[in-house]
């Protein structure tokens, strides 16, 4: 059930982040405004299409099916058309902004209903957790090959690093000399091929994936109460937004993802200048990812087990001791190594435990709003939107931080000040986040006790509701 997250997560941050590494870098500050642009339009079309989701009729392919499979190529060209250099010089900025957009909202459409499948392939929350767990493992080893494949086709085909010099002035300012290095023609090609070559791979494998998602899932209808009370969109915002407990869980899972996002898309940096290791900063990233699949299936066991309030505090906390550890000593690559692998199970637990609790806090609104039904994909779509939200900050935050600091595009070395501003990036700045997520989550109302008492309720309630039809079906045919 992967689907292209490593296009979402990985490439948008090669497209759109200060590395350098496109033949025709986007200054930082265009580079920001696309990225908020973004998450912008998100904030407009995530809902929307939740609600259009949840009043989508069934269909013989079911609910989401349909979407899934009409949003795939267009999803599919848009990112291609993001890799395409367009020859305009002008109008880079508008057709970058244009085709991203489109792209986001493409994912939309494939997102929000992939992830509400969840609530129909089955009613048992003990299968539900079982299916997120086996799809986050999945779409984190979908990372891991997008990662992959970009790496190796782009990796020998992006320019070297410029070899550079400073001075610093007497009022503190900084000059770079020598950092004017000539790139050939012909290389700017070999890149421009290689970006291309590589969306094409991924967005074959994206096709590959939902074809696989659409033969192999089948989503159970839900039988709606006949005393179901329809409701217009500004109606299932307020009933969605105003659950305390979803609330909670959103806000929680906002800052800890951000917290996350911060030390996945700043850590190949930070290796590179801080630590001094440019050689093997893909293979760390790597094993960041091995180690989240690898971790998944111990983490579903650990919350079946002790409970997923448990596991956030537990698995979301794991990284922390490390992530101080890579700023306090001297580089050491076993141990920049080990903080990867910790970083990993943390990150496993960071973006399972979240979406595994997401199916409870809509099990609670039923049991609160037992007449309203057929809304989960209002829930999913504000997740959705979040986790875009998440991404688009931290890569808004580091991008901006590393050009006021004064990175240097395809530097062999950086300033003093982006060194810093890279350890702050890395360490104190999730750190800070991860607290303020772990004390929002404290307040978060549903323990294993609480989800236990509402399985029964909603038993009850389709019990009573199975009993109403068969009480009409029999009162029809003696009439």
């Amino acid at each position: 059930m992967a689907r292209g997250e490593c296009a979402e997560q990985y490439g948008a941050s090669l497209l759109l982040s200060a590395d350098g590494v496109r033949p025709d870098t986007l200054d930082p500050l265009y580079a920001s405004v696309i990225l908020f642009v973004g998450r912008a339009w998100d904030a407009v079309t995530d809902p929307t299409v939740g609600f259009l989701v949840s009043q989508t009729k069934w269909t013989r392919f079911g609910r989401m099916m349909p979407w899934i499979l009409l949003s795939t190529p267009f999803a599919v060209l848009s990112y291609f058309l993001i890799w395409y250099v367009p020859s305009v010089e002008q109008g880079k900025v508008l057709w970058y902004l244009i085709f991203y957009c489109l792209f986001q909202s493409m994912q939309t459409c494939f997102h929000v209903p992939y992830s509400a499948l969840t609530m129909f392939i089955s009613s048992a929350q003990s299968e539900r957790d079982s299916a997120t767990a086996y799809r986050m493992t999945v779409e984190v080893l979908g990372t891991v090959v997008g990662t992959a494949i970009q790496g190796q086709i782009v990796g020998g085909a992006i320019a070297p690093c410029v070899p550079t010099e400073f001075n610093v002035f007497d009022n503190g300012t900084l000059s770079q000399i020598g950092s004017e290095v000539n790139v050939s023609y012909k290389s700017l090609e070999q890149t421009k091929r290689a970006y291309l070559i590589a969306s094409g791979v991924i967005s074959t494998i994206y096709v590959l994936c939902a074809a696989i998602l659409f033969m192999g899932v089948r989503e159970q209808e839900e039988k709606r109460c006949s005393k179901t009370k329809p409701i217009t969109f500004c109606q299932g915002l307020k009933l969605v937004m105003g659950h305390g407990p979803y609330v909670k869980l959103v806000m929680g899972f906002l800052f800890t993802s951000l917290a996350f996002m911060l030390l996945e898309g700043n850590f190949a940096l930070f290796i590179t200048y801080a630590l001094g290791h440019r050689n093997d900063f893909q293979n760390i990233l790597l094993v960041i990812m091995l180690s989240g699949t690898l971790s998944i299936p111990f983490w579903q066991w650990f919350l079946t087990r002790f409970g997923k309030k448990t596991a956030v505090y537990i698995g979301i906390t794991w990284a922390v001791p490390f992530m101080i550890l890579i700023i306090s000593i001297k580089s050491n690559l076993i141990i920049s190594y080990m903080v990867s692998v910790a970083a990993g199970v943390s990150v496993a637990a960071a973006f399972l435990l979240p979406w595994s609790m997401l199916p409870d806090v809509v099990d609670d609104f039923k049991v609160k709003n037992p007449d309203i039904r057929g809304h989960e994909a209002i829930f999913y779509s504000f997740y959705v939107f979040f986790t875009k939200f998440a991404s688009g900050v931290s890569l808004g935050i580091s991008t901006l931080s590393l050009d006021f600091a004064g990175y240097i595009t395809r530097g062999c070395t950086q300033p003093e000040a982006v060194i810093l501003t890279l350890k702050v990036l890395v360490s104190p700045v999730p750190v800070a986040f991860i607290a303020l997520g772990l004390l929002i989550f404290k307040t978060y109302p549903i323990n294993e006790e609480k989800r236990e008492s509402n399985c029964k309720l909603l038993q009850e309630i389709l019990d009573i509701e199975r009993d109403s039809d068969v009480d009409s079906a029999e009162h029809g045919s003696v009439v």
